[in-house]
């Protein structure tokens, strides 16, 4: 059980969802692309690509799981999810991908 403000999936329950599970710890960038494209932050191809780029990655994570705080009215600050994605950067992955598949009206952008 949650109350408002908190994380629906905490840190370190990736096991939630074996699915995006493996694929977090496989192919952390399709992850990391999906996410960032859900909550209108760029198209997955191009935040997946960013996903190597070492600093402006960190920039774009910190970015996006602001934005999921944000749209769910969860507690925090930039720095403790800047130090979250440091140093437990899968577990983050999941947990994000675990909150924005039950947001209502939320949806990728339909590919033709």
């Amino acid at each position: 059980m949650f109350k408002s403000g908190d994380w629906a999936h905490g840190l370190f329950n990736c096991f939630d969802d074996l699915g995006i599970c493996i694929i977090a710890y496989l192919a952390p960038c399709v992850i990391f692309g999906q996410n960032a494209e859900k909550i209108g932050e760029g198209s997955c191809v191009l935040c997946g690509l960013v996903y190597f780029i070492p600093i402006l990655n960190l920039i774009e994570a910190v970015s996006v799981r602001g934005k999921i705080r944000e749209q769910n009215s969860i507690e925090g600050t930039p720095c403790n999810d800047c130090l979250t994605i440091a140093f437990c950067p899968l577990c983050a992955l999941v947990q994000e991908a675990l909150e924005i598949q039950n947001i209502p009206g939320l949806m990728s952008m339909a590919r033709e």
